[in-house]
């Protein structure tokens, strides 16, 4: 396919690289051809897209989850079939109530619409042609693509599975250095690892996520390692306890952005969600305790009852 985003994967898959290597505020596509021709989410910017069309002519898009990468330019194709994660709510017709299921308030959301949800173009979404739920499969007539629902990231997260050529698109399992993310008010890390497990023992051929190039073969170090980011981000957490803080006091350390994303307040919010999620996990396990308001590390003796 003679254009420098396109990659063919096999005779009906394909591959689509989106600016900045996919990296955030994009993701990269994936397009399967047929007798329905459908891409996988609309990071990839409206000049791509339209590209895309006058090449594919394409059918349907589908939408594995809805953050913002994988919606932006979602309008691009208004007219053209629409299908959505049966959990994926109402508030993606509304950008202040999809502020609001990111950040957690309607105030944080507000601050969301301003300063991420307008700039990144991002529309509310039409009622959907269809919607799709765990097991559904879309037979193209050369592939047959199976939807996987892989909550833990997002309550509408979805990976997908091409039975034909045995392709496997881990969409937000995604594989990069920053490891699992579940800064908003549905992320929770024992689901997470749940999907991430599930998805990672399906048939594959090769693994495709939405922020990295595809990789041919087995990849079980790569999921494996990407699993094991759970255990660094909560060492992370625990180390920026020190001697203990309160959770804004570790918020404002930042244990996972390390104040660099580009927009303090809805940093903020990122981090007290995934700073909550490993302060639990850590409670249970016995390394930490809240006493008052802060949270403290315990030694041997205090786990012990000394």
């Amino acid at each position: 396919m003679d254009h420098p985003s396109v990659k063919q994967l096999s005779d009906h898959v394909y591959f689509i690289e989106a600016p900045m290597n996919g990296r955030f505020p994009f993701c990269n596509s994936f397009l399967f051809t047929g007798r329905e021709t459908v891409l996988i989410d609309a990071g990839i910017g409206k000049e791509l897209m339209l590209a895309l069309d006058d090449i594919f002519n394409i059918d349907t898009l589908l939408i594995s989850h809805s953050h913002p990468d994988h919606i932006r330019s979602w309008k691009t194709f208004n007219h053209k079939r629409l299908l959505l994660p049966e959990e994926t709510p109402d508030s993606v017709m509304d950008l202040d109530q999809l502020g609001i299921r990111y950040t957690g308030s309607a105030e944080c959301g507000r601050h969301w619409v301003r300063t991420i949800g307008i700039p990144l173009g991002i529309e509310p979404f039409r009622e959907p042609d269809g919607r799709f739920k765990n097991g559904d499969k879309i037979d193209t007539g050369e592939a047959c693509i199976e939807a996987v629902h892989a909550p833990g990231h997002l309550d509408d997260h979805y990976c997908f599975f091409d039975h034909v050529s045995g392709t496997l698109i881990t969409t937000d399992i995604d594989f990069t250095s920053f490891g699992p993310w579940y800064g908003n008010p549905e992320g929770r890390i024992r689901p997470f690892k749940a999907s991430i497990e599930k998805i990672m023992n399906l048939p594959y051929r090769r693994a495709c996520s939405s922020h990295k190039p595809p990789m041919e073969g087995d990849t079980t170090h790569h999921f494996t390692s990407f699993l094991n980011s759970f255990d660094r981000q909560k060492e992370d957490v625990f180390k920026a306890l020190g001697q203990g803080k309160t959770l804004d006091e570790l918020v404002l350390s930042s244990p996972f952005y390390n104040n660099k994303f580009m927009e303090l307040k809805i940093q903020n919010a990122f981090e007290t969600r995934m700073c909550m999620e490993n302060l639990t996990i850590l409670i249970e396990e016995g390394r930490v305790e809240k006493i008052s308001d802060h949270y403290m590390p315990m030694t041997p003796q205090t786990a012990i009852g000394y």
